[in-house]
């Protein structure tokens, strides 16, 4: 691993541990020359499906898009970054473990609502008026009745 600061090629690895169910090991790492500290994530490699969009364009599953669909959902909310990656991964997961080649832009889609309506019923909404692409206050009102409905609380 080289030092990201100097370039040298000798670094060594001073603290390891695994996060988010061993599918990540963080790795506290130091340079031999210019001995600078620094972080690394290692993920394992898993065989990513190939998304397939509305217009029939296929891509491979990104993650990154995925958790960013879901800060800009959660902007301004008070919702944290940790809450934001858990959710991240666990839609990441649900993915993989369909065991598909393929998978549609739409269950993406349907597994990031699920997990916004948990996290924040905000940015549920916010995300769900993009993802249904709402072009009436009526499509808005529905979103918002599905919204109350499913929180059988009374709220």
């Amino acid at each position: 691993m080289r030092c990201p600061f100097c370039g040298h090629a000798d670094t060594k690895v001073i603290d390891a541990r695994s996060l988010r169910d061993g599918l990540v090991k963080r790795r506290r790492r130091e340079c031999s020359e210019c001995t600078r500290r620094f972080t690394t994530n290692e993920r394992i490699e898993d065989l990513l499906p190939m998304v397939v969009k509305r217009d029939g364009r296929r891509e491979t599953f990104d993650r990154m898009k995925v958790q960013a669909g879901f800060q800009k959902a959660c902007e301004k909310r008070p919702v944290s970054a940790p809450a934001l990656a858990e959710a991240t991964q666990r839609v990441e997961r649900a993915i993989l473990d369909l065991g598909e080649p393929e998978v549609s832009s739409v269950r993406i889609g349907e597994e990031v609502r699920a997990e916004l309506r948990a996290l924040d019923p905000v940015g549920w909404l916010r995300f769900t008026s993009v993802y249904l692409n709402f072009e009436t206050i009526e499509e808005f009102r529905k979103a918002l009745d599905e919204l109350d409905a499913g929180r059988g609380d009374g709220d």
